[in-house]
């Protein structure tokens, strides 16, 4: 095994399991009623109480990249998030996060459309607070990550 292999295996196994946390961080602010889902929602509430936010998730699929209005979106909250010290990762994979929430990711029989899962915020109330492994191992991941000038990590959640 060469240096480049064992690298890459190490990179990898990083991504597999930052990718695994931030499910289990998602799945644990659902529960606590901790999340924020859709760009508008959270716009709102970043506007109004954004030292509660501890994590934004933009979330984008190969059919989005073309999206103007919703990059023009993610490049404004992703300022937001910079000025603010908000930690923020980019992820692809809308169904994969759908499926974690316990989400429809598509309209169903009756019409009702899906929830915007493009931009997820995971919140820390004073009540209750998300000091849980999941959330340590995403926010150090964001860390590295800012340390090597990569400002918005990327992550791709692999479908289960």
């Amino acid at each position: 095994m060469t240096l480049e292999e064992l690298g890459c295996n190490i990179t990898e196994k990083k991504m597999e399991t930052v990718s695994q946390a931030l499910e289990e961080l998602l799945v644990a602010a659902q529960q606590q009623d901790c999340l924020t889902l859709g760009v508008y929602e959270s716009a709102k509430l970043m506007n109004v109480d954004p030292d509660s936010v501890v994590l934004c998730v933009l979330a984008t699929d190969e059919e989005d990249e073309d999206d103007i209005a919703l990059q023009i979106h993610f490049t404004l909250i992703q300022a937001f998030c910079c000025d603010n010290d908000i930690n923020i990762l980019r992820v692809s994979g809308i169904r994969r996060l759908a499926q974690v929430l316990g989400e429809p990711s598509t309209a169903d029989s009756n019409g009702n459309e899906p929830k915007d899962l493009h931009c997820i915020l995971v919140t820390n109330t004073q009540c209750q607070s998300l000091k849980c492994q999941a959330l340590q191992d995403v926010g150090s991941y964001c860390d590295e990550s800012r340390c090597k000038n990569q400002w918005v990590p990327y992550l791709a959640l692999q479908e289960r």
